[in-house]
């Protein structure tokens, strides 16, 4: 018996020998990704209600009141917030259809990175542009 107690040698017992010898399995990361795709999943129902409410008030208006509207400091940070969450969200959900159904782990990683990298440059595409207004440059 090990000092973790009895499970944890139930669970090392019911693991793939092959898996135990190469040292793969659980690397305990499954949960915080999980949690912050929920996380996320979250604060997107209230942003996204946010942003629908915020555009449809700047629907018909003209270029300068829409701009006026991005510029006040909480619609900027909410948007800021919205895009972080949005890409965010993006990126762990299709880590996890990557990781799922791409079986050549070239493709994998290669994938991956591309998907982080568009990430990225979305992100600090929208930040740059709504900083801009929102700075009145």
């Amino acid at each position: 018996m090990s000092a973790n107690g009895p499970q944890h040698d139930v669970r090392k017992q019911l693991r793939n020998p092959l898996k135990r010898a190469r040292g793969l399995g659980s690397a305990q990361s499954g949960v915080s990704h999980w949690w912050m795709q929920r996380v996320t999943a979250t604060a997107l129902v209230f942003l996204s209600i946010w942003f629908v409410v915020t555009v449809l008030g700047a629907l018909h208006s003209d270029y300068a009141t829409a701009r006026g509207i991005i510029a006040k400091p909480w619609n900027a940070l909410l948007l800021v917030a919205f895009v972080l969450a949005m890409c965010w969200h993006a990126v762990l959900g299709l880590q996890v259809v990557i990781e799922d159904y791409v079986h050549t782990r070239w493709k994998e990683v290669a994938l991956l990175v591309l998907v982080k990298f568009i990430a990225v440059l979305g992100t600090l595409a929208t930040l740059m542009a709504v900083l801009r207004v929102a700075l009145g440059a």
